[in-house]
């Protein structure tokens, strides 16, 4: 009888997976550039010129050199600007996906082994919080935290935890009926070693999926908080802001609008492909 074949290892099944490679390699592109923006950069972002008003992209013509993607209504460099943007985007998806999942991922562990009531509080909290519309609540709550890169993290974890609790919740409760669970309780492992130990791992795979697609969704927030100047101060360029400035000059200069959707809209396409990337070579049904 044949032998039969060895599983890939999981860097090889990942390596393998399109969907991963673009997603990974894009994000790791943009990580680059928000971290070596001040290098990258070819001008200063803030600093205008007027005489450089609407000075359009490469491909157009009257096209200035140095200007790769043109100048705005003040004369300042949008590609200066892209490039500075995305530290803010990239800021906010990290820090506020990573801050939700770590709330939701405590309750929804502890509402899915320990059932009872405090699964019917948890569980309850969770429905009246998705209740309310998650931007009109962010809004709201930047509204009264005030303006700042830390009140736009806050507002997006407040929002977003429920998201991790209702799935882990619902995979630890799946968890709990294994094998593996009964063996650790019947040699007397505590309730807070076993969700540690014995869940937890279990469940990190779920969660690397729900945070990429996490991190999508709080770029999207942040991108519209920003574009409703409720973001950081106006002088620092965020993809946001660029979109609600360009929107007022779209017939002069149509690229000061598209330019950061496109920064936008690629970024979160990027992560929704590694999120399905790594649902794909990660999760083990998903893999026969």
């Amino acid at each position: 009888m044949a032998e039969l074949a060895a599983p890939l290892p999981t860097w090889r099944r990942m390596a393998a997976n399109g969907r991963v490679l673009w997603g990974g390699g894009f994000l790791l592109f943009l990580a680059l550039v928000a971290l070596f923006a001040p290098l990258l950069a070819p001008h200063d972002p803030l600093e205008q010129d007027l005489m450089l008003q609407y000075v359009p992209p490469f491909w157009a013509e009257k096209a200035e050199p140095g200007f790769v993607f043109g100048a705005d209504n003040l004369g300042r460099d949008i590609l200066s600007r892209l490039i500075h943007g995305s530290r803010i985007a990239l800021t906010v998806a990290i820090v506020a996906a990573f801050a939700a999942g770590l709330l939701g991922t405590v309750l929804g562990l502890l509402a899915g082994y320990l059932g009872g009531w405090v699964d019917a509080v948890i569980s309850r909290l969770v429905d009246i919080w998705m209740a309310f519309p998650a931007v009109l609540l962010a809004i709201v709550l930047v509204a009264v935290l005030g303006t700042g890169l830390h009140s736009v993290i806050i507002a997006i974890a407040v929002i977003d935890w429920t998201r991790f609790c209702r799935v882990v919740r619902a995979e630890t409760m799946a968890q709990k009926e294994q094998d593996y669970v009964a063996s650790a309780v019947t040699i007397g492992l505590s309730r807070f070693r076993i969700l540690v130990r014995e869940v937890l791992p279990n469940v990190v795979p779920l969660l690397l999926v729900l945070l990429t697609l996490e991190m999508g969704i709080a770029v999207i927030v942040e991108t519209i908080l920003s574009y409703v100047g409720l973001s950081i101060a106006s002088d620092i360029p965020t993809w946001g802001g660029m979109i609600s400035a360009g929107r007022q000059y779209v017939h002069q200069a149509p690229w000061l609008l598209v330019l950061p959707i496109v920064c936008v809209v690629l970024t979160v396409l990027a992560l929704n492909a590694l999120g399905d990337g790594l649902k794909d070579t990660l999760d083990p049904v998903m893999r026969k």
